[in-house]
């Protein structure tokens, strides 16, 4: 009985520490590091890494890529050190992802996911994260929209997981439905046939 209460302690003082850790943005803290415009307020003013890149430089792109990445893979990487069940470290997973999307630090003003949700996939099932890259290449390469590819990569990446790691389906259903309603604009844009494609503001993610 002590064992459980303390980790479901432990658990949600995880949830709470990966939350905080994905509020960080790296891509507004790169680019006042570098003395660049916010990314909020410039180009597509999303918080992302293709935005720094419009707003910067490619080595600024590359820093936020990394960090944005590596905050959905440090929360998990815990979670396991501390011999939390994957269930749990998923979740740390989400909660940094939830922290990426509505960030306490920033007014709650996030980017829409997509380098985090690969940090988070790809630490807690790397062949699903192999497929799931390999559905964007290949959409981006064929449209050149990368909202598209983010769109359709992470609408199926739950049912991927689903065939090959069935126990994480639920948590990372709800990353991906999240994903989706953050690209909701990128969606009607491509309806409506004026997603302009790789380059233009609409579709940064």
């Amino acid at each position: 009985m002590g064992d459980t209460v303390l980790e479901s302690l432990l658990a949600i003082v995880l949830w709470i520490f990966s939350y905080l850790i994905g509020s960080i943005s790296a891509a507004i803290l790169v680019c006042r590091l570098f003395g660049f415009p916010d990314p909020r307020s410039q180009g597509s003013h999303n918080p992302g890494a293709t935005n720094v890149l419009r707003v910067g430089n490619k080595f600024a792109a590359a820093l936020t890529l990394v960090g944005d990445v590596g905050k959905g893979v440090l929360p998990i990487v815990i979670a396991r050190e501390l011999g939390m069940p994957e269930t749990i470290a998923a979740l740390c997973g989400f909660c940094a992802f939830l922290g990426h999307l509505y960030p306490v630090y920033f007014d709650f003003r996030g980017g829409k996911g997509v380098a985090t949700a690969f940090g988070v996939l790809g630490t807690l099932h790397w062949p699903t994260l192999l497929m799931v890259g390999g559905i964007w290449l290949l959409v981006f390469f064929t449209t050149r929209f990368s909202s598209l590819a983010s769109i359709a990569a992470f609408f199926l990446a739950p049912f991927i997981l689903l065939l090959s790691y069935p126990e994480l389906f639920h948590p990372i259903l709800v990353l991906c439905l999240l994903l989706l309603f953050r690209h909701r604009h990128n969606i009607v844009l491509l309806i409506k046939g004026q997603e302009q494609g790789f380059r233009h503001p609409h579709a940064d993610d």
